[in-house]
Formats: C-alpha cells, sequence, structure tokens
C-alpha cells in the first residue's frame, strides 16, 4: 500500500536574500542558506513537484532581464535549467515586484531521470501592477529537463540583464519547493 504524502523542502528562508547586481550572464540569485535540497530518491516516477519563488527588481533605463528556475548539486553548481523566461523589456523600477511558479512531474527517476512541467513569470510594470503572465519555459521542447535523481538537488532562482550597473539589482524574497508522493 503506498501512502501519498505532501512534503516541502528545506532550508526555509527566514529573511530575503541579498541584492544580486552588475552582471549580464545568467547567475544564481538565491543566497546560500535560501536553497532548497531535495534528498537523495525523493523524485519518483509520478511525484509531483511544484517551484515557487517571489522577489524584487530594479533597473536603470530599460535593460532586459530574465528569471528562471534551476536545478543544481548541493554545491550550488547550476546544472539545469528548469525553466527560465524570455528576455523581458523593462522600464525603469524600483523595487517592483516578480513572482514566478512551475509544476511539473518526475516522468523517469534514476540516473537518466526526468521531469515534465511549465509554469509562469509575472513581472511587475510597477510597484502595484503586473505585466501579462509570461510562461516558462519558453518552447514546449524545453518543457522536460533530463534530471539525475539519485543525487541531491538543490533547486534555485537565476536572472540574467542585458545591461550591467549597480541600480540593476534582483532580490528572492522567497523560494519555495514541495514534493507530493
Amino acid at each position: 500500500m503506498d501512502i501519498y504524502v505532501c512534503e516541502p523542502v528545506s532550508p526555509f528562508p527566514v529573511a530575503a536574500s541579498a541584492a544580486f547586481n552588475t552582471f549580464t550572464t545568467k547567475q544564481n540569485v538565491t543566497t546560500l542558506g535560501n536553497v532548497p535540497v531535495v534528498p537523495v530518491d525523493k523524485m519518483r516516477a509520478g511525484s509531483k513537484i511544484e517551484v515557487s519563488a517571489q522577489g524584487n527588481f530594479s533597473t536603470t533605463a530599460t535593460p532586459t532581464l530574465s528569471l528562471g528556475f534551476w536545478i543544481g548539486t548541493r554545491a550550488l553548481a547550476m546544472t539545469i535549467d528548469l525553466a527560465i523566461s524570455s528576455a523581458i523589456t523593462t522600464g525603469t523600477a524600483t523595487l517592483w515586484p516578480w513572482t514566478m511558479e512551475w509544476k511539473g512531474f518526475c516522468t523517469t527517476a534514476g540516473a537518466s531521470g526526468a521531469l515534465l512541467g511549465q509554469g509562469k513569470l509575472f513581472l511587475g510594470t510597477a510597484l502595484t501592477t503586473f505585466a501579462t503572465p509570461v510562461p516558462i519555459p519558453i518552447t514546449a521542447a524545453l518543457r522536460t529537463v533530463a534530471i539525475d535523481t539519485t543525487i541531491p538537488r538543490a533547486f534555485g532562482v537565476s536572472a540574467a540583464y542585458s545591461a550591467s550597473n549597480v541600480l540593476n539589482a534582483v532580490v528572492v524574497d522567497d523560494l519555495r519547493v514541495t514534493i507530493l508522493n
């Protein structure tokens, strides 16, 4: 007889991440203590996985910004893009909100495992409004990702700006991963 459980993945954030700025290539914007790590063999065929995050961003002029979720190792090496947005042109922003979610399931477990899913990104257009949601990932082919489920897997948020500036910054307020078996 199977037992079905909904399990939040720790650690749980107790504060917002640092502000990450002055970069143009994709990087981890999740602070070390806020990165959930899925233990070995928690993902099995049929396991449902939900990832959500929220935070704020600031910009100068109109750079583009892409946000996404990554999967990696305990050492925080970003080895897999779970879902990433297209490059979105922003307005001049000061602490505008963003929120992002991805839902999927494990189609195959093991060293040659796979996840299938999709989500959406809401990017602020002001302090009190969001743009139309943007689908993540950006193509149907990217909805399936290969993953080795036999090792612990960290989940985090990535970002990339088109222009490097100290005022082009991203903050992750909260990141949550839930496994439903």
